[in-house]
């Protein structure tokens, strides 16, 4: 049996000046994380918007089924306390 010669699959994560998390902004394949890193740089900031890059390899990401979309975020309606509505934010606060 011949091993697949197809590099892994990444998905790539960048954190732009202006925010504060990370976001998925695509996909590549490399042989490994340090060329996931430089590829992502090459490929996704190219206008020096990004200040930080996370690549994960695609297999090792689970995701749930959007087909048990109701069985899993039903009962987070029921549990109205988790609502931020119940919360003050307090004066001086500018990120949550």
């Amino acid at each position: 049996m011949e091993k697949s010669k197809e590099w892994p699959l990444w998905e790539v994560f960048i954190r732009s000046k202006q925010g504060l998390n990370h976001k998925h902004v695509g996909s590549l394949r490399a042989s490994d994380a340090t060329m996931a890193i430089k590829n992502a740089r090459d490929v996704y900031t190219r206008r020096s918007e990004g200040i930080s890059i996370w690549v994960v390899p695609s297999n090792n990401i689970t995701a749930s089924d959007p087909n048990n979309e109701d069985s899993l975020f039903e009962p987070a309606q029921s549990k109205v306390y988790r609502h931020p509505t119940f919360y003050d934010v307090p004066d001086g606060i500018s990120h949550m």
